[in-house]
């Protein structure tokens, strides 16, 4: 196919939002182990295959071209307005329902952040703040951000693909994390975990969630 594909080949802002998006994640998650370097290595290759289509070469989009036969009249380097023949608006609402994600994603994953790490100054267990409503709030937002930019926004073959994985991986390593916590505060944990989910708010608590990180 010949077309040319709008919003594609400004790989200078592929690399500007691929060192922004990598250096946000790094400098709040800063991975230790070789569980975490596991699972920021799928983050990471999440980042640089998502805004090297976004911004760079559409390869899903072509991909699917040639091989599923998508109406080429109607292509747009988003896969959504693409399928559905939607154009630069269909583009328009699958960018602000993805950027609505991404950025709440990202106020819950720095907040997170920063109440765990004054609760690790204090030696405590921390069970207020966002911990009131999941265990683990830094890997939820890291979840609504990654699918708001990488599904809902720009859905790429990989993308898609992988954020399944990317959610088992720190599924694993959340368990993981909370063996040592077990150890560390017994019962007081247990009490805690067996009256707070791990990721998803109960039912009637995600707007309060929502709320609570800023």
């Amino acid at each position: 196919m010949n077309e040319n594909i709008a919003h594609s080949g400004a790989w200078f802002l592929a690399a500007v939002m691929i060192v922004i998006a990598s250096w946000i994640f790094y400098r709040y998650f800063a991975p230790k182990t070789w569980r975490e370097w596991a699972g920021a290595g799928l983050v990471q290759a999440f980042i640089i295959a998502l805004y090297a289509e976004m911004y760079g070469f559409p390869l899903t989009i072509y991909f699917l071209v040639r091989f599923f036969g998508i109406d080429s009249s109607n292509l747009n380097a988003n896969l959504w307005s693409s399928l559905l023949g939607v154009g630069e608006f269909g583009m328009l609402i699958s960018m602000i329902l993805g950027y609505v994600l991404l950025f709440i994603g990202i106020g819950l994953f720095i907040q997170g952040w920063r109440e765990l790490f004054r609760a690790r100054q204090q030696n405590r267990l921390v069970t207020d703040g966002l911990y009131r409503f999941v265990r683990h709030p830094q890997y939820t937002g890291l979840f609504l951000g990654l699918f708001g930019e990488g599904v809902v926004h720009w859905p790429t073959i990989f993308s898609v693909a992988i954020f399944p994985v990317i959610v088992l991986v720190y599924f694993l390593l959340a368990r993981s994390e909370e063996k040592k916590v077990i150890a560390q505060f017994g019962e007081e944990y247990l009490a805690y975990k067996a009256r707070v989910p791990m990721f998803i708010p109960l039912k009637g608590q995600w707007r309060e969630f929502v709320e609570s990180r800023k």
